[in-house]
């Protein structure tokens, strides 16, 4: 099994010698404009730096998994009560897999079959929720996700949802606003979590608030499902009714969902998955996210995401040294969110040069941001692809000078050059 060494790289399954992915013969036969297309993606890779928070590089022993047999597999329904025929294997690969993320998270009840974190969610509500129920969750401005509330997005069509945010001095989660709102509104279920917010999660009191107005609580951990894994984030099981997780990310297994909860909840959590919200589980996916529960429990996966978390401060602390401010004032997490409208820039500009330069990361609007969502004043960052490929908070430190020099003026050819130098070393490694 591949894992991820403390002061290295991940072991080199993909390429001999650190040299980019190539496509198949099979794959160049069938389709050559594809196979060009996948080897420019790869190529892109060795002269950018990945600093998207919701990326990652996938475990090269979960690739494996993703292309094994159990890609053909057809097992609509679950272990031992299956629509088809021939599903023994498929069983024990799935019973694998929810076995290893209960214990993982010492949870009560998994259900791997979500295709992503997003449509977890929705099986979360429809075990819990109907339609025009009030569900209290983080805003949108202030770092929710768009499955807690947006109206473009099914959750704010179906569901009557109230917004908390953060306190505008310190950036934090406003738990006495949380209270109030909820004893206000009365809400059938109060989500905890976001997909911008660096902070660890009070978890204990938001369960107290649910508990105060007889509320299911839900805990977005997409964004944090590794660092739980590895025991550098506190962890939500103990205290919501249901967890929903992502198995990329942080995790470094398939795209893909997964939910914890309780086990007077799992019958109901269950069938909200299937057959109400999908069909047929991916059994590949099903296998990659056993193969990556495997990894997360190593002292490697820990080792990987501690220089991932140190790697962030030093991070968020070379940017607050360039004027471009991190919000909370750090991060406890992979995660970094900036403002960068010091330096007189929109969050677009701010992404559009760093693009430029092959540093890809994310614009982010911020909370009480007077500027439209669209173009935003911050910017989002993630140091776990960065992690994976062995950096640590020397190397991010330098790219956060880089990004502080980038986005005040410097010059941009010798940036560029820069980057793409430690973008190709740090493939190599990989």
């Amino acid at each position: 099994m591949s894992v991820i060494h403390a002061e290295q790289g991940p072991t080199d399954t993909r390429a001999a010698g650190g040299a980019p992915w190539q496509p198949s013969e099979a794959l160049r036969t069938a389709d050559p404009l594809l196979a060009d297309l996948l080897s420019a993606e790869a190529e892109r890779r060795t002269e950018s730096l990945q600093l998207l928070a919701g990326e990652n590089v996938t475990s090269p022993a979960v690739l494996a998994a993703l292309g094994g047999p159990l890609i053909d597999k057809y097992a609509e329904g679950y272990p031992g009560h299956r629509h088809h025929t021939g599903c023994a294997l498929a069983d024990t690969a799935e019973l694998l897999a929810v076995d290893r993320a209960r214990e993982l998270f010492a949870a009560p009840h998994a259900n791997v079959q979500p295709r992503s974190a997003t449509s977890a969610m929705l099986a979360a509500y429809a075990a819990l929720l109907r339609p025009g129920d009030v569900v209290l969750a983080m805003s949108l401005e202030h770092g929710g996700h768009l499955s807690c509330g947006s109206r473009a997005n099914f959750s704010g069509r179906w569901f009557d949802f109230v917004g908390y945010g953060v306190r505008e001095h310190d950036g934090l989660v406003d738990l006495d606003q949380v209270r109030e709102l909820a004893h206000r509104h009365r809400p059938k279920a109060i989500i905890a979590g976001g997909i911008s917010y660096p902070r660890h999660i009070d978890w204990a009191g938001f369960r107290a608030v649910a508990d105060e107005v007889d509320a299911y609580l839900v805990a977005s951990a997409a964004q944090t499902t590794g660092l739980v894994a590895a025991g550098l984030a506190p962890s939500p099981v103990p205290y919501a009714d249901v967890t929903v997780a992502a198995t990329h990310k942080l995790l470094r297994g398939p795209r893909g969902g997964m939910l914890l909860c309780t086990a007077e909840l799992a019958d109901r959590v269950d069938r909200a998955v299937f057959p109400f919200t999908q069909g047929g589980a991916a059994m590949n996916e099903v296998a990659g996210k056993a193969v990556a529960l495997a990894e997360a429990g190593t002292q490697e996966f820990a080792a990987y995401l501690r220089r991932a978390v140190d790697g962030a401060r030093a991070l968020a602390a070379a940017l607050a040294g360039h004027g471009v401010p991190p919000t909370t004032g750090g991060t406890d997490t992979h995660l970094v969110t900036a403002d960068v409208s010091p330096l007189g820039l929109s969050g677009v500009e701010a992404e559009r040069r760093c693009a430029a330069a092959g540093l890809m990361l994310g614009k982010c609007a911020l909370p009480y941001d007077p500027a439209p969502a669209a173009e935003a004043s911050g910017i989002r960052l993630g140091t776990g692809a960065a992690a994976a490929q062995g950096m640590g908070p020397v190397e991010l430190a330098e790219v956060g000078a880089l990004i502080g020099e980038l986005l005040s003026g410097g010059p941009q050819p010798r940036i560029t050059d820069r980057v793409r130098a430690l973008a190709r070393s740090f493939a190599v490694r990989y």
